[in-house]
């Protein structure tokens, strides 16, 4: 464990100098040709990132995004040598149940915009004041707005140590916090779950990573699961992982182009926002372009495109199969990307609480239906309440 940090408090201040850099940059933009195809099969079409790029330019306010992310407690701190920034919301009851809520790729802290006050202040969303829960939102290293790593090593492991760092940092560790996440916040937080550091009193996940092809090698009584499961993977395997191995080997050279191009980085997570969520073929049916540029902002500002996508080259595989004693909480929404069955969970997770399979919202549980994603924390949660560290 590093030495001792403090913890800093902090507020966003965009210059407009760098607000018009960008408005140069999206009005020199040049464009490629048109895709050759009528659907989004070669990627996205120039038509829609030119509707998006064209509100970005004359529609779009980020001194309201600016203003709702200083509207909330945020806070830094430096452990081992990278700055961590994070959100530390406290419920008006003391008696809360602290937990860290994890992002991953193509998200950000504002992935729980809609969640917050619904856990923090129950009692206003129609719970009960002993759902309440204390939240610590951190960036990832790398990510908008933490620093970015100056040596290799920064994966799923070290993260999920810096995670504990913090918390005990926090002085959650002597009384029991709990940990969720998705995208590699599910990583992380499956890994915080097998090193179950001092007061980790259970995690929750809503993705689920595991190796379909591996597992599906043992005999399962849930056939209809397993074939799920493979299908998924075959899906992403055919028109929906370059991304993952672009930014897995090389994500330097990709790096150039997302730092230089604001067009080039707002495509590279407009198509994900697109594909890894739940809704009939319109993504502004689930998001609005303000919300979806919110976060490309993050990582234009930020110039975190390839620091980002260096973490999939720092993460040896992408898993949520640790090895996990400690009580564990499933939430699947039927519209994300990958799936495992429970009988596969269960031969990782030897104490899973809570279990559920939700017939809306995708990738982005937390951002696209709250409400679900609230009710399946506060079932968790309830599961986790009092009982012993």
């Amino acid at each position: 464990m590093s030495t001792p940090s403090s913890i800093d408090s902090f507020k966003l201040s965009i210059s407009p100098s760098t607000l018009d850099d960008l408005q140069a940059r999206l009005r020199l933009a040049r464009w490629p040709d048109k895709e050759t195809v009528t659907d989004w099969s070669q990627g996205v079409p120039l038509k829609e990132i030119k509707e998006l790029c064209s509100y970005w330019q004359t529609k779009y306010d980020w001194g309201r995004c600016e203003a709702l992310l200083n509207s909330y407690p945020q806070f830094t701190t430096i452990i081992e040598g990278v700055e961590i920034y994070f959100l530390h919301i406290r419920s008006k009851h003391e008696s809360a149940l602290p937990m860290l809520l994890t992002h991953g790729w193509p998200g950000s802290i504002l992935e729980f915009r809609h969640v917050i006050d619904k856990l923090v202040d129950p009692e206003s969303y129609g719970g009960s004041a002993e759902e309440a829960f204390h939240l610590v939102i951190p960036a990832l290293p790398g990510y908008a707005l933490s620093s970015k790593p100056k040596e290799p090593g920064w994966g799923i492991r070290r993260t999920a140590r810096a995670w504990a760092e913090l918390m005990q940092l926090l002085g959650y560790a002597d009384h029991g916090w709990v940990a969720q996440g998705g995208d590699w916040g599910a990583d992380v937080t499956a890994n915080l779950g097998h090193q179950a550091p001092k007061g980790l009193k259970s995690v929750h996940m809503n993705s689920i990573y595991l190796e379909s092809k591996k597992e599906s090698q043992t005999p399962s009584q849930d056939k209809e699961g397993v074939e799920r499961a493979l299908q998924r993977e075959r899906q992403r395997e055919k028109g929906h992982y370059g991304y993952h191995v672009q930014q897995s080997t090389r994500p330097q050279t990709l790096g150039y182009g997302l730092a230089d191009s604001p067009v080039a980085q707002a495509a590279w997570i407009y198509e994900k926002f697109r594909d890894w969520s739940h809704h009939d073929g319109n993504v502004e049916t689930v998001f609005s372009k303000d919300e979806m540029l919110d976060t490309i902002m993050l990582y234009w500002l930020s110039n975190s495109g390839t620091s980002s996508a260096r973490y999939y080259w720092e993460c040896e595989f992408d898993s949520t199969a640790w090895p996990i004693d400690i009580p564990v909480g499933v939430s699947w929404f039927s519209g994300d990307n990958t799936y495992g069955p429970r009988e596969w969970c269960e031969r990782y997770y030897k104490n899973i609480v809570h279990w559920k399979e939700v017939e809306r919202g995708g990738h982005f549980a937390a951002w696209e239906v709250p409400n679900l994603f609230v009710a399946e924390i506060r079932e968790w949660g309830s599961k986790i309440r009092g009982s012993s560290v």
